[in-house]
């Protein structure tokens, strides 16, 4: 039996973000009343933002900065979605996309979504959210190679 790495055995996460999926039927400015309440909203942005579209709904995937008032807004507005963990990765001159791909590729793990966020790094640079199957060992597989991993407080407005 093989021993698990020390980061794992300490109980090591990878930082990560919650994204919302938020069910919403395709009609003429259903999106855009959603993006409204976010923008009024003192207390939560949206951050990133990546729209799927069928004939009857459209499933929207949102990063915001505070996902716990993310989450009541959404309740209060009656609106359905479901939540789940992404990794936010900082792509920069020496860390690319492609070396992302080829990272996960080789650790056999599945990247099941990748879209750009709206908000830049701190220094200007590109980031990105991927959802993965397994967040702990892609954590920690970016992080051994150099990349920059952000958590919720690295993305407030």
């Amino acid at each position: 039996m093989s021993q698990l790495p020390s980061e794992t055995m300490q109980g090591y996460a990878a930082p990560s973000v919650r994204q919302f999926s938020v069910f919403l039927e395709n009609r003429v400015g259903r999106l855009l009343d959603l993006l409204r309440h976010f923008d009024e909203a003192s207390h939560v942005h949206v951050v990133g933002l990546n729209v799927i579209d069928s004939s009857d709904h459209a499933v929207i995937r949102m990063i915001p900065d505070n996902a716990a008032e993310a989450r009541k807004m959404l309740k209060d507005l009656g609106i359905a979605f479901s939540e789940v963990d992404v990794l936010v990765v900082v792509i920069d001159e020496s860390h690319s996309l492609a070396d992302l791909c080829l990272y996960l590729l080789g650790a056999e793990l599945n990247i099941s979504f990748i879209y750009s966020l709206i908000k830049q790094s701190a220094i200007g640079d590109s980031v990105i959210a991927v959802a993965v199957d397994d967040l702990t060992l892609a954590g920690q597989l970016l992080v051994k190679k150099g990349f920059n991993l952000l958590g919720e407080a690295d993305l407030t407005v």
